[in-house]
């Protein structure tokens, strides 16, 4: 095994395990924020909303495929906390070849939708063929994001999160080189900077099958182990299908927002694309920790260490909490110039930044979700990570930024409020589920 996350100082294992997940988030953000800054340096605000639409529509795809990945890291983490290695082996092989067939499947139903796609979304019309072309071609290549995101998950269950890191480097250098020949030197707008990215990501996925076959995952990957089990495939199922539905109404959810923010016009569609772009920059800490301790817990709850799993989730959350503080204050006082990154248009980046302020509370307490949506993870507590995503999301986030777009003459501040009001229902409900599981476990061990 790469890692053992069972033994050794809580907080120092979780912490080296978590930075290269932490750093390959941050690249992963930077791959899809240097989309924007390109296009924001050499084309109009008409592509940079067109990347944005299309971008928000992308992420929910691969948060689709992100969730259901998460099963692979649980299964294989909890098999490697059992040091059930045969069960391990299957598990890996029955996820390379349940993704191989997802990520066909969506190669091939996606690019049919771009357009539809672009409708839903509500696309502005200066920007709707932009829209649809950038989606079209990050949808004929889901594949390869699709491999991508399981092999990582893979790693990542047998406690290796550097190989992730090394991969998403390769992706994200590549892109760049990428996106300033497509989009910087022959002005392929929105159709350049999808193509990058999703060469890019095929890139890495071969070196990703180039990895494995020289460095291998610490039990058996012969060519006769490559075949699919009913078992470990209704495994992973089980625990990744859960979080992928969660973030699949998660990402619909952004996209019904910003598809009420488009109604605003052109400036508040591009200012929120930013926006959102900054914030995923901001909660790339906690979604790390959120990552690895998912897999901390996996392994140390299947090795009968409870109460160290738990340790790990509260050092996340104080950890995930101290550096919200840091991003609410830059965010709050300096989110225009922020925007200035993806923008040269003034009234663009005070949108922008306008959405920030409000936006920027989730900062703080988002951590403490986070930890704990990757506690219970984990624990194989996957649908009630998924119910409590949802709940949060259409009973608060949605009807809030809903109403409050309706009043007249509103800012983009008032609507932000919306995130955190669903982040602190989220802690709410999420808080009572685990006191009512500590206590259960108090009764059955009496």
């Amino acid at each position: 095994m790469e890692k053992d996350l069972t033994k050794g100082n809580v907080f120092k294992t979780l912490m080296l395990f978590t930075l290269p997940i932490l750093l390959a988030n941050l690249l992963q953000a930077l791959y899809g924020t240097v989309d924007m800054i390109i296009v924001g340096a050499f084309s109009t605000s008409e592509c940079v909303s067109a990347v944005s639409t299309g971008t928000v529509t992308m992420q929910t795809i691969m948060a689709i495929v992100t969730g259901m990945a998460v099963g692979s890291t649980v299964l294989i983490g909890q098999s490697v906390g059992k040091k059930d290695l045969a069960k391990a082996t299957r598990a890996y092989s029955s996820s390379v070849l349940l993704f191989i067939i997802l990520g066909l499947l969506m190669s091939l139903i996606i690019p049919f939708l771009a357009n539809p796609i672009a409708v839903i979304m509500n696309a502005p019309i200066e920007a709707f063929d932009q829209t649809v072309d950038y989606v079209f071609v990050c949808g004929i290549g889901m594949i390869f994001v699709v491999l991508f995101n399981a092999i990582s998950a893979i790693f990542r269950g047998v406690g290796d999160s550097k190989t992730p890191l090394i991969l998403m480097l390769i992706a994200t250098v590549v892109n760049i080189i990428l996106d300033l020949v497509f989009v910087g030197a022959l002005q392929l707008n929105a159709f350049g900077a999808a193509l990058a990215t999703i060469l890019a990501q095929a890139v890495s996925v071969i070196a990703s099958f180039i990895i494995l076959k020289k460095k291998g995952l610490g039990f058996a990957m012969e060519k006769e182990h490559n075949k699919p089990h009913k078992k470990e495939i209704l495994e992973v199922l089980k625990y990744g299908t859960p979080v992928a539905a969660q973030e699949a109404l998660t990402g619909v959810s952004f996209m019904i927002i910003l598809a009420i923010l488009n109604s605003f016009g052109l400036i508040a569609s591009a200012g929120v694309g930013i926006a959102e772009k900054l914030c995923g920059l901001i909660f790339i800490v906690p979604g790390a920790l959120m990552s690895s301790i998912s897999a901390f817990s996996a392994q140390n709850i299947a090795a009968k260490e409870d109460k160290r799993a738990i340790d790990g989730m509260k050092l996340g959350m104080i950890t995930s909490v101290l550096f919200g503080l840091v991003m609410f204050a830059i965010t709050f006082f300096g989110g225009f110039y922020l925007s200035r990154l993806f923008s040269n248009d003034t009234d663009v980046c005070l949108a922008s930044a306008s959405y920030l302020k409000s936006y920027s509370i989730d900062c703080v307490i988002v951590g403490i979700n986070f930890a704990m949506m990757g506690y219970l993870s984990g624990k194989g507590k996957t649908l009630f990570v998924s119910i409590q995503g949802i709940l949060s999301t259409f009973l608060v986030r949605i009807p809030v930024c809903y109403f409050v777009s309706k009043i007249p003459n509103i800012s983009l501040f008032w609507v932000g409020f919306a995130t955190p009001a669903a982040t602190i229902f989220a802690i709410i409900i999420t808080t009572i589920y685990m006191l009512i599981i500590r206590k259960q476990n108090t009764q059955d061990n009496k």
